[in-house]
């Protein structure tokens, strides 16, 4: 299996392990809510019927004792007649129901019941009122009352506490990634900088016995020779690429068709015969470079489309511009398998192929030094299914004069 797969199946099941916490924690809360809530209505009843028994009721030994019941309430209750007049208050802030006078220097408070209406109001859509039925007054009174603070606390706690858990976790999360990534460079960097010390050796012998052959066999213009020669010459930049992994790259200016079609004669001829090169634009554009590095983002782009080519097709590079943005194009157009418009931002994604074998690193590394070292974007420009895919590189026009761009 894919290492990056797995690491994506492992990040999905911590994710819904997560969920599952944190449901658990939800469904849990809402049970002792339910309990709590269930408790405090009883606790009202009970208090409306020790009121009832007040009004109803002339034994003194039954009032005492009904009047410890209706003290007992510890949720606020407002109590109102048939008219909706409120007749009595349990639990509320009563200084909040007076208002000082707007006069200058005045003491005096007047009453304002809009603080108990406001209250009556909340406690209306909390929870039904429970009925007190008094016969010595033939009327009929409605106890409404809301939620304890205790329980208004519970109900918030599970989302404050996810919060504060997901928050860590996060922090947590951000921490151990970047220090694994963190060493996880050292071991790369190091790695390969031995690598390239390892491969310095047989390069140079390599090198040391083709000028050996040309000076034996006379073969200074062989093309055979040349070809190993332009071989060896790769096998020494791939060395300095590994060689320079962990520093920051240096651009220096040069004309992009002329890097490109570089790159492209050594490449094309490399590759099977039924596959076709074509190259066109402006030879004039230039761009800031590390041609190393630039030359492996090109090898990538052309690796994929020959391999999404199934037998015969053609591969074109276009060198293009923007006046107004100022930038540099270069589109490299192939006639493969194509792709699907939903996998336009998945082709960059490490671990992602469609071939039995391979990484999938190669567009991600190409992304990673396209836009990081050489400051530019890369995307599929446009793609259909079986007719063939188009990646566009786009890099800023270093050239001063902006009539170069055509």
């Amino acid at each position: 299996m894919n290492p990056y797969q797995q690491k994506k199946r492992w990040k999905y099941f911590l994710l819904a392990f997560a969920v599952v916490i944190a449901f658990g924690s939800l469904f849990y809360t809402r049970y002792l809510v339910k309990n709590i809530a269930r408790s405090e209505r009883t606790r009202a009843q009970v208090w409306a019927m020790s009121m009832r028994q007040l009004f109803n009721s002339d034994d003194d030994d039954f009032l005492q004792f009904t009047t410890a019941v209706r003290d007992s309430l510890t949720v606020p209750a407002i109590v109102i007649d048939e008219k909706g007049d409120i007749k009595y208050v349990r639990g509320l802030d009563t200084t909040k129901a007076f208002m000082k006078l707007q006069a200058e220097g005045s003491k005096t408070k007047k009453y304002d019941p809009e603080y108990f209406k406001s209250e009556l109001d909340y406690m209306k859509k909390q929870h039904a009122p429970i009925n007190m039925k008094l016969k010595m007054l033939g009327e009929q009174w409605f106890v409404y009352y809301k939620d304890s603070p205790l329980l208004q606390q519970l109900r918030l706690f599970p989302y404050v506490q996810l919060t504060i858990i997901a928050i860590f976790l996060l922090m947590a999360y951000t921490a151990f990634s970047s220090s694994r990534k963190s060493e996880q460079d050292q071991v790369w960097v190091g790695l390969a900088k031995e690598t390239a010390h390892q491969l310095g050796t047989p390069i140079s012998s390599l090198m040391a016995w083709i000028e050996l052959m040309k000076e034996k066999f006379n073969a200074q213009d062989d093309t055979l020779i040349a070809e190993m020669e332009n071989d060896v010459q790769r096998l020494e930049i791939v060395a300095d690429r590994f060689s320079k992994i962990g520093s920051k790259p240096v651009l220096e200016e040069h004309a992009v068709y002329a890097v490109v079609k570089d790159f492209v004669d050594y490449f094309k001829v490399r590759v099977s015969k039924n596959i076709g090169f074509e190259m066109t634009g402006n030879p004039h554009l230039k761009a800031g470079l590390n041609i190393p590095l630039f030359d492996w983002v090109l090898e990538n782009l052309l690796k994929n489309a020959v391999n999404a080519i199934d037998g015969k097709g053609s591969i074109h590079i276009e060198i293009g511009g923007n006046k107004v943005k100022n930038q540099v194009f270069i589109d490299v157009t192939d006639t493969g398998k194509g792709i699907q418009r939903s996998k336009f931002d998945t082709v960059f994604q490490p671990g992602y192929t469609t071939r039995k074998r391979g990484w999938g690193l190669g567009l991600s590394l190409t992304k990673r030094m396209v836009e990081n070292y050489h400051n530019g974007q890369i995307f599929v420009k446009d793609s259909e299914v079986g007719k063939g895919t188009t990646f566009r590189i786009v890099l800023k026009n270093t050239r001063n004069d902006k009539q170069a761009i055509s």
